[in-house]
C-alpha cells in the first residue's frame, strides 16, 4: 500500500502496542505543528502548551481506534483543533450571527504592496476576538470551508463566512496601524 493514510503505520503500529520510543517519536514529529495550531486558536502559549499536553494524552489512550481512514497527523490535528475549540467554548466564545449582507468573505484581496513578516501576521492574528481568530485560522490556515466550520463551530455557513471576512478586514487595519 502506498496510499497517504499509511504514513507512519510502522510508528502507528508500536504506539499502539504502548512502546514508549515510538510514542516520543509520533510526538517528536508532530508536537510543533500541533503546537503553532493550537497557539494561533487559543492566543496563550501556556494555554497552547496546556492544551498540546491534552491532545497527546487523547491521543496515546486512544490510538487503538485510528483506523488508517486519514493519516495519522490529520488524526492529530482533528483532535488538536477539536480541544482548542472546547476550551474557547469555556472561555464563552460567542459568535455573532449576521445576515447575508454581510458575506464578503470571498472578496478579492487589494495587493498594497506592503511586505509582511510571518510574525508580524501571527502577532495581527493573535491581536483578533476570539471568533475572528478562530474561523480565520480553521479556513485560511487549516483548510476547512465554511460548511464544515459552521458544522464544527454549531454556526451556519453564513456565520463562518461573515466571522472570516471581519476578520480580515481586522487584520488589514492591525497590519495597516502596525506600519512604520
Amino acid at each position: 500500500m502506498n496510499d497517504a493514510t499509511q504514513t507512519h503505520r510502522p510508528l502507528v503500529e508500536r504506539c499502539k502496542q504502548g512502546d514508549r520510543s515510538a510514542q516520543f517519536e509520533l510526538y517528536q514529529r508532530y508536537s510543533k505543528a500541533i503546537y503553532n495550531t493550537l497557539l494561533r486558536m487559543v492566543r496563550h502559549a501556556h494555554d497552547a502548551e496546556d492544551l498540546l499536553q491534552s491532545v497527546f494524552i487523547e491521543v496515546f489512550t486512544k490510538i487503538d481506534t485510528f483506523r488508517y481512514e486519514s493519516t495519522i497527523g490529520a488524526w492529530i490535528k482533528r483532535i488538536a483543533i477539536n480541544k482548542g475549540i472546547n476550551f474557547l467554548k469555556s472561555r464563552r466564545l460567542v459568535f455573532e450571527e449576521f445576515g447575508p449582507q454581510d458575506d464578503r468573505a470571498e472578496e478579492p484581496e487589494e495587493d498594497n504592496g506592503v511586505c509582511l513578516s510571518v510574525e508580524r501576521i501571527n502577532e495581527a492574528i493573535r491581536k483578533l476576538p476570539d471568533g475572528y481568530r478562530l474561523v480565520f485560522t480553521l479556513y485560511a490556515l487549516e483548510g476547512y470551508d465554511h460548511e464544515e466550520i459552521g458544522k464544527i463551530l454549531g454556526v451556519s455557513e453564513a456565520t463562518s463566512k461573515s466571522q472570516y471576512s471581519r476578520a480580515r478586514a481586522r487584520l488589514r487595519e492591525l497590519l495597516k496601524t502596525n506600519d512604520s
